[in-house]
Formats: C-alpha cells, structure tokens, sequence
C-alpha cells in the first residue's frame, strides 16, 4: 500500500547549528537505505516559508504498522510530526497503463 506523508520538523530551541548539520546527515544516510529498500518511492519540498522545515514523502508499506515501523527509523522523527494519508488506486490512473 502506498502513503503520503507530510513531515513537519520542529527544530526545538537551544539545538546548535552542528546538531542541526549531524541530524540532517543521519537523516539523509537513513533515506538512502530506505529508498534502496522500495519503502520511500519519492520525496518533494513544497513551499516554505522562512525557518519552515517541511517535506512530502511518498511511502511503500504492508500496513499502518509496516509504515509507522519505517517512519520510526527515521532520525528526524524526534523533532517532527507526522501526516499520513493512505492512497488507494484510482480507476483512471494513467500510471497503471506503465
């Protein structure tokens, strides 16, 4: 089953530029992994205002629990929330014609 999930990170106050830098490094280390994997299919940014950390991922998952164990693996995780819509299939997708 596929999701998307909107990821909203919350920096919390206090956190240094170099925690800040390392997060992101894990962050993106672990993406990699799970993109290899088949579990992360697509990642976009939407527009941001000034400080606004904000990504939109497109997840590959058995279920609520398979997605919810990917999504905890993610370094970022501890500073963010999360919104997650199931997709089902629509009849007219041009996609499935592929």
């Amino acid at each position: 089953m596929e999701y998307l999930v909107t990821m909203t990170t919350h920096v919390p106050d206090g956190t240094t530029p170099a925690e800040v830098a390392d997060m992101r490094a894990r962050e993106a280390a672990n993406t990699s992994v799970l993109a290899a994997q088949g579990r992360i299919l697509r990642l976009w940014r939407p527009p941001l205002e000034p400080g606004e950390w904000r990504s939109i991922g497109l997840f590959v998952a058995g279920g609520p629990d398979e997605l919810e164990a990917t999504l905890a693996t993610m370094p970022l995780r501890v500073w963010r929330t999360d919104e997650v819509t199931p997709l089902t299939s629509h009849p007219s997708d041009p996609g499935t014609a592929r």
